[in-house]
Parts: C-alpha cells; structure tokens; sequence
C-alpha cells in the first residue's frame, strides 16, 4: 500500500481520524504509529500505536479528499456535487468536460463514476495543486489542461456526455457547447450568485437545450440529544446555485 489511508478509532465518545501516507512515524496523544507498516496492510487490517491502540485502516473516498485535500479556494460542496452527479445520470461509460478544475475536488468526484474526465484550469497554480490531489488518488482517468475553456472550448474535436462549468464565464462558454456534447448529453453549471445564473439561463436560452432547471440545495443535519431529536441549529446554507440543461 502506497496511497493514503484514513486511520479511525473511537476513543471516549469521539472518533479520531487521521489522513496519513505510509511513511514516517505519526505521533498522537494515543501513541506513535510506525506508518511504515501500512505498505503490508490493506483497509480492514488494524495498525497499533506504541501504547496499543488500536486504529481501523481505511482506503479513501472522495468525501475524504474533501476533507483532507490541499485546496486553491472554497471548492463546490458535495451536496451540490451529488445534485449534479445524480441530475445528469452520470455513469460509468461517459466521458466528461470539466472547467474550472480549482483544487480537483469535483473532478474527483466526477473521475470515480465517469469513464474518463477531462478538466480545464486557467490559473496554473491551481493545476499544481489539482494535479497533487488527483495522483493521491490514485485515479488515471482525470486528464488536466491548462488553458481558458472559453477559447479551448472552440478548438475541441472531442465530445462529451456530461459538461460541467464552475467558472464566472460560463454564459460565455454555453453557445459552444452544443458543438462539443452529444445528443442527449447534460450540461450542468454552478453559479454562486443570482446574476451568473440568469446570465447563463439567458445563454441556454438561445441554444438548443431543452428540460432546463436551476435550483438551489439546502443541507439542514439532523441533532439527536436527551432533549429530543431536533434540526441542527447550524446548517450549510445558501452555496450557489444549479443550472440543468439536457441538449
């Protein structure tokens, strides 16, 4: 084992978890941890600290590398992530278009389902930091460009089934995608404020996109106490907004 592993116990009521790859020592209030010993581990096995606690060895999902993952900026929340996922039938056998890679957190999401993800970046420094998360991964599917996908966009002789657009361009972009999708295909774009979104319902509105939605998600956890079982008093809110379309 040569990737990153979650190590998870559960010591006096609290689960303590770390993101760890096998090398070194990891030192915590429960013992050290000789990380060496993953590399003939696999998830399921347990691995023992100096002091004889126990941690369960655990292989990554994308909701870890959420957590865990170096980030360039605030990347989409896996509510609105899932939304997406599940409003476009994202499958096994589609190949998608991604563009604004940021720290990769979407793209990873979308790499683990899709057949193949090809995501564009214009800042280099975010690519730098895409790039790490996704070898982490261990995921060979995710091909990283650098470049404006509203001119890259232009040049494409590929097409895709999914084409997800997180940038303050997209209206921009829209009027080219069509070129680049197939029948059938969706297009899924996420907009942080009113006015991005109503630029883009306006693009979609000239193409030839049809079963268009836009929609918000609203996550509210639910509390369990002595007291009662309630809606937590702290949620994640507002986001951004989802724009829908199916060419």
């Amino acid at each position: 084992m040569d990737t990153p592993v979650i190590l998870k116990t559960f010591h006096k009521g609290k689960i303590k978890e770390y993101f760890v790859m096998p090398e070194g020592d990891l030192h915590t209030d429960l013992g050290i941890i000789r990380l060496d010993e993953l590399k003939v581990k696999s998830p399921g096995d347990i691995i023992s600290t100096h002091l004889g606690f126990d941690f369960v060895i655990q292989k990554p999902k994308p909701p870890d590398f959420f957590k865990h993952a170096k980030r360039s900026g605030a990347p989409m929340m896996p509510k609105d992530i899932g939304q997406i996922i599940s409003s476009t039938g994202l499958s096994c056998s589609d190949s998608v278009l991604d563009a604004g890679t940021g720290s990769g957190i979407l793209a990873i999401y979308l790499g683990s389902i899709a057949k193949k993800v090809v995501s564009y970046e214009i800042r280099e420094e975010f690519i730098n930091i895409a790039r790490q998360n996704i070898i982490l991964t261990g995921l060979s599917n995710i091909e990283l460009r650098f470049g404006d996908i509203v001119t890259e966009i232009q040049t494409l002789d590929e097409k895709f089934d999914v084409i997800t657009l997180d940038t303050i361009d997209a209206a921009r972009v829209v009027p080219q995608v069509p070129a680049v999708i197939y029948p059938g295909g969706y297009l899924a774009v996420y907009s942080p404020f009113f006015e991005q979104a109503k630029e883009v319902r306006d693009a979609i509105g000239k193409t030839g996109f049809t079963e268009v939605r836009i929609f918000e998600t609203i996550e509210r956890e639910i509390s369990f106490s002595d007291r009662g079982t309630r809606p937590s008093t702290t949620r994640v809110g507002h986001t951004g907004f989802i724009t829908i379309a199916r060419y």
